[in-house]
């Protein structure tokens, strides 16, 4: 394994670590998850529901053959972070864009892993 694959492993595992732990709360529920979903104006039964959908996306990006596609459903349930956030006026930097900071892990994480994900934002992706 390259020295590029093992830090792109450690730079995906950061956010990986925090939205495995993320979703664990949410499925059990705990009072401070509940208590932020009352601040952020989502019914409380929701947290199972929110909480499975991330663990499902974690579950397709860590599985190498799927990683590309669980980048991407990753990144669509950070945009609704994102959104949630912007909705309920919180501040720019520590709370709308820490989603945005968590998916920038994702994608250096998975450029540095598979240099076909470079190549096609450059725009120089091979057809096959």
């Amino acid at each position: 394994m390259s020295a590029r694959t093992r830090t792109g492993r450690i730079v995906l595992a950061l956010p990986v670590l925090f939205l495995a732990v993320d979703a664990v709360v949410k499925l059990l529920r705990i009072g401070p998850v509940l208590d932020s979903f009352n601040e952020l104006g989502y019914p409380q039964n929701l947290a199972l529901a929110i909480g499975l959908i991330e663990a499902f996306c974690l579950l397709v990006l860590v599985i190498p053959r799927t990683s590309i596609l669980g980048a991407v459903l990753l990144t669509g349930y950070l945009g609704g972070a994102v959104a949630t956030h912007l909705r309920i006026g919180n501040p720019l930097a520590s709370h709308i864009l820490f989603p945005v900071y968590i998916g920038i892990l994702v994608w250096a994480g998975m450029a540095l892993i598979d240099s076909r994900i470079v190549r096609l934002v450059a725009g120089r992706a091979r057809r096959d």
